[in-house]
C-alpha cells in the first residue's frame, strides 16, 4: 500500500483523523520496511555506480511530525558514502542577502549522490508566510518559481520525492510533552515551536496551498500520516523504492580494455 501522489490543484484534507494509519497495511509493519529498505539500499548501489542521475527528498512536516526518526529510520537505509543530509532552518545574514533559492541551489545532490532536506525551500512559503516576513504578493509568486526550479532539475536528471509527514494535533501535543520530559530530547524545544502550534490553523491553510499549488507531474508530494511511527516509516519506505524502480539504474558494463589488460597480468 503506498500513498497516491497529490492531484495538482486539489485542496487536501489535513484533518486530525487523516494522521491515523490507513487502512490496508501489512500486519507486519516492521518486517515489510525492512524488505522494502533492502531493496532501496540495492537499488541506491546501482544509482551511485551508474553516476548519471541524483535523487533529492525532501521530508517536510510541523514539528514533532517525525522528520529525524524518518531520517534515521528509513533513509538509513541509504550507503552513507552516497548520500547527503541537509537541515534548512532560520537562513543566515549570508543567505538572506541571496535569493530564497540560492541555499537549497548550492546544497542539490550531484549525480549519484541522494540528497535528504529535513525541512527545504518550502519554509519560504510557510513559516514566511504564516510569520508575515514578506508581503502577500512575494509568497504568492513563490509557488510559481518553485515549480519551474524544481522542473529544471528535473530535466537535469535529477529525481525528486517530496513527502509532507501529517501529524495530528493531538499527537504533536503529547510528543512535545514526551520531549519536554527527556533530558537528551527537550533541548529540541524553543518558544518558537510554542509559537507556531498556536497558529495551526494558519499552517494548515499554508501547508494545503503549498501541496495544491507545487504538486506537479514531475515533482509530486506526498502526504503521510505520521501518528504512527511504523506505519509511517512504511509507506516512506514504499515511497522511496518506488521512486528508485522508477529510475532504475543499472550498473555500468566493466571498460574492455581493463578486462583485457587484467588478462595479461601475471
Amino acid at each position: 500500500m503506498r500513498p497516491s501522489p497529490v492531484v495538482p490543484g486539489t485542496r487536501v484534507s489535513l484533518k486530525g483523523g487523516d494522521a491515523k494509519p490507513p487502512s490496508g497495511l501489512p500486519s507486519d509493519l516492521p518486517a515489510a520496511t525492512d524488505a522494502l529498505l533492502a531493496r532501496i539500499a540495492s537499488l541506491q548501489a546501482a544509482m551511485y555506480a551508474e553516476a548519471k542521475r541524483s535523487l533529492l527528498v525532501i521530508l517536510q512536516g510541523r514539528d514533532a511530525s517525525g522528520k529525524d526518526a524518518t531520517i534515521k529510520a528509513v533513509c538509513g537505509a541509504f550507503n552513507p558514502q552516497g548520500c547527503e543530509v541537509r537541515s534548512f532552518r532560520q537562513p543566515s545574514e549570508i543567505e538572506l542577502a541571496h535569493d530564497y533559492l540560492w541555499r537549497v541551489h548550492a546544497a542539490m545532490p550531484p549525480a549519484r549522490m541522494v540528497g535528504i532536506f529535513n525541512r527545504s525551500h518550502y519554509e519560504d512559503v510557510l513559516v514566511v508566510r504564516v510569520n508575515r516576513l514578506v508581503h502577500r504578493s512575494v509568497w504568492q509568486d513563490r509557488y510559481r518559481q518553485i515549480n519551474e526550479f524544481e522542473h529544471m532539475l528535473v530535466e537535469s536528471g535529477m529525481e525528486i520525492v517530496k513527502i509532507c509527514l501529517h501529524v495530528s494535533k493531538r499527537e504533536q501535543r503529547r510528543r512535545l510533552a514526551e520531549r519536554m520530559k527527556d533530558p537528551e530530547k527537550n533541548w529540541k524545544i524553543s518558544a518558537s515551536d510554542l509559537d507556531d502550534r498556536a497558529r495551526w490553523h494558519d499552517y494548515t491553510v499554508a501547508y494545503r496551498d503549498m501541496l495544491s499549488k507545487c504538486s506537479t507531474r514531475w515533482a509530486p508530494w506526498y502526504v503521510v500520516p505520521a501518528d504512527d511511527r511504523h506505519a509511517r516509516n512504511y509507506m516512506v519506505a514504499t515511497i522511496l523504492s518506488a521512486a528508485l524502480e522508477r529510475m532504475a539504474p543499472h550498473y555500468p558494463r566493466a571498460d574492455r580494455t581493463l578486462l583485457a589488460r587484467f588478462k595479461k597480468l601475471a
